[in-house]
């Protein structure tokens, strides 16, 4: 899309959770859905109607591509959600889509056939899906920090290799999405922020997380950029400002942020060319004893007054994507249509241009 599009929803007044969990669990069938990508992309297509939103966002399921490499490396199914690498395997295994793929690559085919949305793709960040097959990177990844190579450790081994062992499924896995009809991507990184990373380490040097975090990153951008598909970057993660201009210099055309981000502080770091979008606390949405309807409002009012007088492009919504609680669901609702509905500022259905 031209820049000016997602620019020109910010302008407009939009505003919308990423909310498609929500919906997906109003169905008795959830399992059955994630596995049929028209039924699929029916719910998406109903989420962007429920909130009068043109951007067809899926789940934000970032378990999707380590059960994709782990079933290619023949783990039992049973297994995967708890598996951790103890060496990393040396070569790419030759992946497939999962049937979860499959129907995700699906939905996004019938969101692209309707011509007032924009269908999006979703996949995780690579540093962030090397966490969930390391059992401690944290370590390893400061070791790095101080100059030890991979020769020399080889807990820093295991975490460089399996960083360059998930680029390929990642990559894979958004050919995929593109060739389906993904007009923009969202890559979610939440673990790229101050737990994984020592923030006095960084105050002397960010190489590693330069190496770790943003050089995989530039390579998917260029990946997009080369295919026309726009990114859509989100951290959710306790970040350094210095970390939040890095993601800024990928240029994506909307930026997500956590809400332990002050986003009219962050938008000097950032162009107007990106829109920043967030960053309601939504995942404390589930209980009024976290936060009250009252209180997202209040916040919500004040996210738009202070980014309309900062005068940079923003879409209010929430830090990550709302999740469907068991008995909680009423109350998560009640203050997503909180903010939909306070006043301060018009909500617009806006179609593709």
């Amino acid at each position: 899309m031209k820049r000016d599009y997602y620019t020109s929803l910010a302008r407009s007044g939009l505003r919308m959770p990423i909310g498609t969990h929500l919906l997906l669990h109003q169905q008795e069938d959830v399992g059955a859905v994630l596995l049929d990508g028209v039924r699929l992309g029916k719910v998406i297509e109903e989420t962007a109607r429920c909130f009068r939103t043109p951007l067809g966002m899926p789940l934000m399921d970032l378990a999707l591509e380590k059960e994709e490499l782990l079933t290619a490396l023949h783990i039992p199914a049973e297994k995967i959600d708890s598996f951790h690498f103890d060496t990393a395997p040396s070569s790419q295994p030759d992946f497939s889509l999962t049937p979860r793929m499959q129907a995700t690559c699906e939905a996004i085919r019938y969101v692209a056939a309707q011509q007032d949305l924009l269908p999006i793709g979703m996949a995780i960040g690579p540093f962030s899906f090397m966490t969930k097959l390391v059992a401690d990177p944290i370590m390893p990844v400061f070791t790095a920090g101080t100059g030890v190579t991979a020769d020399e450790d080889p807990e820093v081994e295991l975490v460089e290799k399996t960083l360059k062992l998930v680029q390929g499924v990642i990559l894979s896995y958004l050919r995929e999405q593109i060739a389906a009809g993904a007009k923009a991507i969202v890559v979610c990184e939440p673990a790229a922020n101050k737990v994984y990373f020592s923030p006095n380490q960084l105050a002397e040097s960010y190489e590693i997380f330069d190496r770790y975090v943003m050089a995989p990153n530039r390579e998917i951008k260029d990946l997009l950029e080369s295919n026309g598909v726009d990114l859509i970057f989100h951290d959710c993660g306790e970040l350094t400002d210095d970390m939040v201009q890095r993601f800024g210099t990928l240029d994506p055309a909307i930026l997500s942020l956590g809400s332990s981000r002050v986003l009219w502080e962050d938008a000097r770091l950032i162009s107007k060319n990106t829109v920043l979008y967030g960053n309601l606390p939504s995942k404390h949405f589930y209980s009024d004893a976290t936060i009250t309807t009252r209180k997202v409002s209040s916040i919500a009012m004040e996210l738009v007054k202070k980014m309309n007088e900062i005068d940079h492009p923003f879409i209010l919504g929430s830090e990550c994507d709302v999740l469907s609680v068991p008995k909680c669901e009423a109350t998560i609702r009640e203050k997503v249509d909180a903010f939909m509905s306070c006043d301060c500022g018009s909500i617009h259905s806006l179609k593709v241009a």
